[in-house]
C-alpha cells in the first residue's frame, strides 16, 4: 500500500491525531495537507497558521492554503497531486463538485457525530445539548449535500452525563485515527461498505457564534445545564446582571451546573446564595458554582457574592 497517495484536507485541531496517524503509517503516502489560510489571532492580530499546518511543515509534507478551494487554479493544484483518496476533516469550506471528481478511489470525510444525526458544524455541541446518550466518529463518502454521503463506518460510544463540549471534542479526536486507517484499508482492499443515510432521521447543527451562548432562563434547568456543558469552552455561556452602580454587565457561566428539582420562581431570579448561586428557570432551578464577571478573572460564585454585586432576589438576564 505504500504507493497509495492521500491528500489530507483539515484545519481544526480535532484532525491533528488523524493526520499524525496517516503520515506515520508506511502503507500510505501523504502527498499534501490542504488547509485554510493563516488568520489574525488575538488582540495584536498576529497572523497565525493552523496547528495542523505546523505539523505538516515539520514533517516535510507540502501545504496548500487556497482562499477559495473552488477557484480553477486551486483545483488544478490539487489535481496535480494525483491523489487516490482525499480525506476531509474539519476543513471549513464547502467543497465543489469539481473537487469531488479529482481522487481516483474516493473522497471521504471524518465527521464528529453519529450520522445522520447532527449534520453540520456544531455536531459535537449538539449531541450534548440535545441530551444524546451516544456519540461517535463517522467516516462517509463526500457528496455535494452537507454531510449527506453514504456511510463507510462509525464508532459509537456512550456519553457520560457530565461530559463537556471540550471533552467530547478530545475523545472524538482520539477515535479519529483508528476510524480513518480502517476506512482507508477497506477502501483499498475493496471491502468498504456504503450505507445510505436515512434523511428522515437527519438534523442540522449550524455553526455556533458567541451570541448563541446567551442563557435563556425561561428554559428548563435540564436544558440550561446541557447547554452550559455543551458550549464549554466554545462559544461559552453567559448572562447579564446589573452591578451596584446600575450598569448592565456580562457574567460568564462555567460547568458544572446542578439541576435543583422542585424549584419554582421567576426565571433568572437568584433564589439562594449559599455555596453558590441557585437561579430560577422556566422549570426547576440551576445551581452555579463558578463564573467570570465582565472584566474580571474566573472565580467561584461565593467569591463574587462577597463583592456585593449580586444578592438573593436579584434577577439575571433582565
Amino acid at each position: 500500500m505504500s504507493s497509495k497517495r492521500i491528500a489530507f484536507m483539515a484545519t481544526g485541531d480535532i484532525a491533528i491525531p488523524s493526520f499524525l496517524a496517516l503520515i506515520n503509517d508506511p502503507r500510505f503516502n501523504t502527498v499534501a495537507l490542504i488547509t485554510q489560510p493563516d488568520k489574525p489571532v488575538g488582540r495584536k492580530q498576529i497572523l497565525t497558521p493552523p496547528k495542523v499546518k505546523t505539523i505538516a511543515e515539520e514533517s516535510n509534507i507540502p501545504v496548500l492554503q487556497p482562499p477559495r478551494v473552488k477557484a480553477p487554479e486551486e483545483l488544478q493544484l490539487i489535481r496535480d497531486l494525483n491523489p487516490d483518496v482525499i480525506v476531509v476533516m474539519a476543513y471549513g469550506q464547502i467543497l465543489p463538485k469539481a473537487l469531488l471528481e479529482i481522487p481516483k478511489v474516493a473522497i471521504i470525510n471524518l465527521h464528529a457525530s453519529l450520522l445522520p444525526k447532527h449534520r453540520g458544524a456544531s455536531c459535537i455541541q449538539a449531541a450534548i445539548e440535545q441530551g444524546d446518550t451516544h456519540s461517535g466518529m463517522t467516516v462517509m463518502h463526500v457528496t455535494e449535500g452537507l454531510d449527506e454521503g453514504d456511510i463507510i463506518l462509525n464508532n459509537p460510544f456512550s456519553l457520560p452525563s457530565d461530559i463537556t463540549g471540550g471533552q467530547l471534542h478530545d475523545r472524538l479526536a482520539e477515535d479519529g485515527p483508528e476510524c480513518l486507517l480502517l476506512a482507508l484499508e477497506q477502501l483499498f482492499n475493496g471491502t468498504a461498505t456504503r450505507t445510505p443515510q436515512d434523511d428522515a432521521l437527519a438534523n442540522y447543527a449550524p455553526k455556533l457564534l458567541r451570541s448563541h451562548g446567551e442563557l435563556d432562563w425561561s428554559q428548563s434547568a435540564d436544558q440550561l445545564e446541557r447547554q452550559i456543558r455543551a458550549y464549554h469552552p466554545w462559544p461559552g455561556t453567559s448572562t447579564t446582571y446589573t452591578d451596584s452602580k446600575g450598569r448592565t454587565k456580562r457574567l460568564k457561566i462555567f460547568p458544572p451546573a446542578t439541576h435543583i428539582s422542585g424549584t419554582q420562581s421567576t426565571p433568572g431570579k437568584i433564589l439562594k446564595t449559599d455555596g453558590g448561586l441557585t437561579i430560577g428557570c422556566g422549570e426547576n432551578g440551576l445551581h452555579i458554582t463558578e463564573l467570570q464577571p465582565e472584566g474580571k478573572r474566573r472565580m467561584t460564585a461565593e467569591e463574587f457574592l462577597k463583592s456585593g454585586q449580586l444578592k438573593k432576589g436579584d434577577t439575571l438576564g433582565s
